[in-house]
């Protein structure tokens, strides 16, 4: 399968046998009481990523960056950070600061008293505090607002404000903590783009914990899905999607079915999956499964084509159902397909015509098909 990289930019060090990574978990734990919250976890980020932690509540995620911010140690293991152990370094004297979802802003104090409220206690001269508040000021676009009180701000508003405090000390790493979680959907989507440019600009390394997928898929050079306090996959926005590694990834990412069977033989174009529901699937993905392994194929929605006329370039890759749901959402369509044995598939039709081709509707009889690279196989 052709290696999936990164669409915004050509940024991939991770990639390069020769990168050093700027942070390392090394094999760290973290108990609490009888409870394990990090587990033998290994991981690498580099200098100037956009890297996510992505995962349900108690995964770990908030756990692993409260660790790199020095508010708790590990049980064992190692947090490297451009090559120095943190391990009893406390927070003050890293090189890193952390934004939390509350902003945590000073509401006494105005804008621009927040923003130079860590550079006055690091003993910064007054000239100097000065220029850089007026810097950040006009990076995050609230010059005029440098009078006023968090009160007199909107969330958003409020959320530039601590972004600029915590990049004001110009620290080595950005720690978030689901920044965004207080924001409307629309603010929230916007100031997504804002979070990306700014880390251009800045050139620092990012690491944002979020529960967002979509938060992550928008920002993210590369994401490490956590579960229980491991990791279960690291790799870019496009690889998580469209080549998950275990089922669970395929499903926390996004929507998929599955089509459960087994891999019955292998040829130098692909692999052929006898399914339990009598669907033969073609595939150009079979990983390393061999003939007789029982295995997942997972195919997104947008992958699967929905007609009322049989397919006629195939005698794989289709089978006909009977429409059970559909949910118009203006551009697009989602439609859920009841099969023979009562597995529900989804599939889901972009509407770039005003006028729908082959209408289809409740209780219709209709046909999914897909093609052979459609999907990958799971076999864990």
């Amino acid at each position: 399968m052709k290696s999936l990289g990164s669409i915004r930019r050509s940024f991939a060090p991770w990639a390069d046998p020769a990168a050093k990574p700027y942070i390392s978990f090394e094999n760290v734990t973290k108990r609490f009481g009888d409870f394990t919250a990090v587990n033998n976890l290994s991981l690498t980020i580099y200098e100037r990523e956009f890297f996510a932690l992505l995962g349900a509540s108690g995964c770990g995620k908030s756990t692993l960056l409260r660790m790199l911010a020095g508010f708790e140690e590990p049980t064992s293991g190692r947090i490297l950070l451009d090559g120095q152990d943190l391990r009893g370094i406390p927070p003050y004297k890293r090189p890193v600061n952390m934004m939390f979802q509350s902003y945590a802003l000073f509401p006494h104090m105005t804008v621009e008293a927040n923003i130079a409220f860590g550079l006055k206690q690091e003993g910064m001269p007054a000239p100097d505090v000065a220029k850089r508040v007026a810097e950040m000021l006009k990076l995050v676009k609230l010059e005029q607002f440098a009078k006023r009180k968090p009160h007199q701000l909107s969330g958003g508003q409020r959320q530039r404000v601590a972004l600029a405090r915590s990049v004001a000390k110009r620290p080595k790493v950005l720690l978030l903590d689901e920044p965004l979680g207080a924001l409307d959907k629309k603010l929230r989507e916007e100031t997504q783009f804002e979070l990306m440019d700014l880390q251009q600009d800045l050139g620092l390394t990012f690491v944002i914990v979020t529960h967002d997928q979509e938060e992550a898929m928008t920002m993210a050079d590369r994401i490490a899905i956590l579960d229980k306090g491991e990791v279960m996959q690291v790799a870019t926005p496009a690889e998580i999607y469209e080549a998950p590694k275990t089922r669970f990834v395929a499903n926390f990412v996004g929507n998929i079915n599955m089509f459960e069977g087994m891999l019955t033989s292998r040829d130098g174009n692909g692999a052929l999956i006898e399914g339990a529901n009598g669907l033969a699937i073609r595939t150009e993905n079979p990983g390393d499964a061999q003939p007789g392994a029982k295995v997942s194929y997972a195919v997104r929605p947008e992958k699967i084509r929905v007609s009322s006329r049989k397919p006629a370039e195939t005698a794989v890759n289709a089978t006909e159902g009977e429409i059970f749901d559909i949910a118009y959402l203006g551009d697009m369509t989602v439609y859920h397909v009841k099969l023979g044995d009562g597995q529900i598939v989804t599939a889901s039709a972009l509407n770039s015509a005003r006028i729908v081709e082959d209408p289809l509707t409740w209780s219709d009889r209709a046909w999914i098909s897909f093609r052979p690279d459609s999907g990958v196989v799971l076999t864990r």
